[in-house]
């Protein structure tokens, strides 16, 4: 009886090892399957946001807080086409000649090792991350911001992105979309914004809680000035948005 026990002894011995390797087959399944899933609901949200207005994830959390929230949404034919032209010189001037993400400045981020920053951002990017991600910078939520960026591209195109952009962006504590903006802090709607007052907006938009439009720092108004010479030479810039 005793060379059978030790026979089950080893057995069992043996047999240990494959237990984590089940752990982490069953680990691995389970993160698969919730990627799929979380992929399919992305998908099916961007698919209905290629026609219904979304709503950003900052909106969401102030919802969730009982906090106001300021946005109207306008479509892209009610925005001054000074304020696209600035904005698009402001944050993305290869807004045209990219598919959402521009290579080169994530190349040029990459080589100088300075991590994740807004620099690399597309505005494509940053309407997949005020939608479905979350604020700040990590090189996680990058890895999902680009894939997410591509797919908005091509699925809605530049003028749907850029619609969805410049409504559910955040200028200001409480203040989302091109319209909220306009009427905060020039009480004017954005069809009709000046030049400098599309720039004051535009040059807002890397530091909105900290810039105010209607009351721009010295700082503030050097880059507004920068920016009107760049959106009155804007013209192949928006090219791709022409119908």
């Amino acid at each position: 009886m005793q060379p059978v026990a030790r026979l089950n002894a080893a057995d069992q011995g043996m047999a240990a090892p494959a237990r984590p390797r089940s752990w982490l087959r069953r680990l691995l399944r389970w993160t698969l399957l919730s990627m799929a899933a979380l992929f399919l609901i992305l998908a099916g949200l961007m698919s209905l946001w290629a026609f219904a207005p979304p709503v950003s994830t900052l909106m969401l959390a102030r919802y969730a807080a009982l906090r106001p929230v300021e946005r109207q949404w306008v479509p892209l034919e009610r925005i001054s086409p000074q304020l696209i032209a600035a904005v698009i010189a402001s944050e993305d001037a290869r807004f045209c000649r990219h598919a959402g993400v521009d290579w080169q400045a994530v190349e040029e981020q990459v080589s100088a090792d300075r991590g994740p920053a807004r620099g690399a951002s597309t505005i494509a990017m940053q309407t997949a991350k005020n939608i479905c991600l979350w604020p700040g910078r990590s090189y996680i939520r990058k890895g999902i911001e680009i894939p997410l960026a591509l797919t908005i591209d091509r699925l809605w195109g530049k003028r749907r992105v850029l619609e969805v952009y410049l409504n559910v962006a955040e200028w200001g504590p409480g203040v989302f979309g091109v319209e909220a903006a306009s009427r905060r802090y020039f009480r004017r709607s954005a069809a009709t914004l000046t030049p400098r007052q599309a720039s004051l907006l535009a040059t807002a938009l890397p530091n909105p809680l900290l810039r105010n439009p209607a009351k721009p720092s010295r700082r503030h108004g050097m880059l507004t000035g920068i920016n009107l010479r760049r959106a009155a030479a804007a013209g192949p810039l928006v090219n791709c948005l022409a119908r």
